[in-house]
């Protein structure tokens, strides 16, 4: 008599959890902390400092790990509502809440423990970096604009990385127009994907631009976003100074932008995963590879 097939395996809980904070989208989020650093260590010497590199990264992961789990944390009963979301792992039970919260406190853990290994300054700002990390679940629960928690909370890398090399304020005005460049590029693209949830968000009461709002008044905002990130981008790069290679490649953010709002309308939301993981995804990488090619050809960074 055959047997009947066994079940599938489950898949670990460290795998499990690596799979609700979306771990490889890191990736996004370290190519302007990248940025920030390695401008900083051009105009602190010009040499690579790879220990920092390396601590940042970690500082990154760990941070960006923590806000990830926190907010599937704080927005489990949200999500099982929500027809989109209604999938994710502490919704189905693939991951458990004592999982998660053991995940985000070993993430949190590892941040504060890179930051107090970068400089004092870093060790004594990290707490305050958390803040919004954990204050933005909460944020569409008691304002309309949660999009703006998120756009300081993505503002504090590239202003942690520089200070990171640093360790002073000093001198440290690149820094914060870079972050604020990202933090109102990632906000803009928050409200663009929150309009995917706006009706749902209207039932349940779920606070966003989009349903207080409408859709268009969102992309409208989001376009604004984006059109000032862009004149920040380009103030960035004027103020340290890059050549030739920044402006190939923020030319070419500047079509990624316009693709990404090209391909999202008030009539037609399907694209919005596209615009996040072509455009995001681009925008990052094209502006840190040619500034790279920049800071090594022309002034002088090197190992």
């Amino acid at each position: 008599m055959a047997t009947a097939a066994a079940a599938p395996a489950r898949p670990g809980r460290v795998k499990s959890f690596l799979k609700l904070v979306a771990i490889e989208h890191s990736v996004f989020a370290l190519p302007f902390a990248y940025l920030s650093a390695l401008t900083a260590m051009q105009v602190d010497g010009g040499r690579v400092r790879w220990l920092d590199l390396l601590l940042i990264t970690v500082a990154m992961v760990g941070a960006r790990t923590f806000a990830m789990a926190a907010n599937r944390i704080l927005d489990r009963r949200i999500d099982a509502r929500n027809p989109r979301t209604a999938a994710r792992e502490l919704v189905t039970g693939a991951v458990s809440v004592r999982t998660a919260w053991t995940g985000a406190g070993v993430a949190l853990v590892v941040f504060l423990a890179a930051a107090a290994l970068l400089n004092p300054l870093c060790l004594a700002l990290a707490p305050l970096a958390v803040v919004p990390l954990v204050v933005y679940p909460y944020g569409k629960r008691f304002t309309n604009w949660p999009h703006a928690i998120l756009a300081v909370a993505q503002a504090v890398g590239p202003v942690g990385a520089w200070l990171a090399v640093t360790g002073t304020f000093a001198g440290s005005w690149p820094a914060f127009l870079l972050g604020a460049a990202v933090g109102l590029w990632i906000g803009g693209f928050d409200l663009i994907y929150a309009c995917q949830d706006a009706e749902v968000d209207r039932e349940i009461g779920v606070h966003s631009v989009p349903a207080r709002y409408g859709l268009r008044f969102a992309l409208h905002a989001s376009t604004v976003a984006h059109v000032v990130t862009f004149a920040l981008f380009v103030w960035f790069g004027a103020l340290v100074g890059f050549g030739w290679p920044w402006w190939i490649g923020l030319a070419l953010t500047a079509a990624a932008f316009g693709y990404q709002h090209l391909v999202v309308s008030p009539t037609d939301l399907s694209k919005v995963n596209r615009a996040f993981f072509t455009a995001n995804g681009f925008v990052g990488i094209a502006l840190f590879v040619f500034a790279l090619v920049d800071l090594v050809a022309r002034l002088g960074l090197h190992p």
